[in-house]
């Protein structure tokens, strides 16, 4: 299984393809995160925004490798595990990228609530920040899974059903990823940080769930 992450590593980084989600993260942080506002205002919209990114993160993997190429890998080690070894590299980039962001962030962010008139903690804040990129990482994993090969084979359906999963991901009641963000905005609003330690773990288990769907199909259809 090393063997097969380390081809999927070097894949992605030689393809330059994880270039368009990674500036588009780095614009929408941008734009929604300027020096001095709330960190924990702050953390929520990064962490809300690294969701489509990690699901397209998770379509660049999958489909990264000709179709030879693929029936290769699939041929030699099995289309579960060199499918999951693609979906885990992707899930590892998306959450090197929020780490990353939550770390700018906590650091150019104020350490305040709404208002700027209560103190909160910068550790406690930026390990709620980076429990909601994981949630979010996790949860953007699971719609890239169940909306890319080979659930979705078709890219004229596969990409609008990413978008609009990715936008469900995020509003819907009762999703992990809305609960970790909102938990941080309305810690925010009192001035206190709330670890989203359940959300992370639906997310956790919804992810799961959705990959190992995804390789059990990827079985069937390559043997097909």
């Amino acid at each position: 299984m090393t063997a097969l992450l380390r081809y999927q590593a070097a894949l992605l980084l030689r393809s330059q393809r994880w270039l368009p989600p990674v500036v588009l993260y780095a614009a929408a942080l941008g734009i929604g995160v300027q020096g001095g506002q709330p960190v924990l205002d702050s953390l929520g919209w990064a962490a809300a925004v690294l969701l489509p990114v990690a699901a397209w993160l998770v379509r660049i993997c999958v489909t990264g490798e000709p179709p030879a190429a693929r029936g290769c890998v699939s041929a030699a080690r099995g289309p579960a595990r060199a499918h999951l070894s693609a979906v885990l590299v992707a899930l590892a980039a998306a959450t090197v990228l929020g780490a990353v962001a939550t770390v700018v962030v906590a650091l150019i962010s104020d350490p305040v609530g709404t208002g700027h008139g209560t103190r909160v903690p910068l550790l406690p804040a930026g390990g709620a920040g980076l429990l909601a990129a994981l949630v979010c990482a996790l949860l953007g994993t699971a719609v890239g899974a169940l909306t890319a090969w080979p659930v979705l084979r078709s890219p004229g359906r596969a990409v609008p059903a990413l978008l609009l999963a990715a936008l469900l991901a995020l509003v819907a009641s009762g999703s992990p990823a809305r609960a970790a963000v909102s938990g941080l905005v309305t810690g925010s609003k009192s001035g206190t940080v709330t670890m989203p330690w359940l959300p992370l773990a639906v997310a956790a288990l919804v992810a799961a769930a959705a990959v190992a769907g995804a390789c059990a199909l990827s079985s069937r259809r390559s043997s097909a």
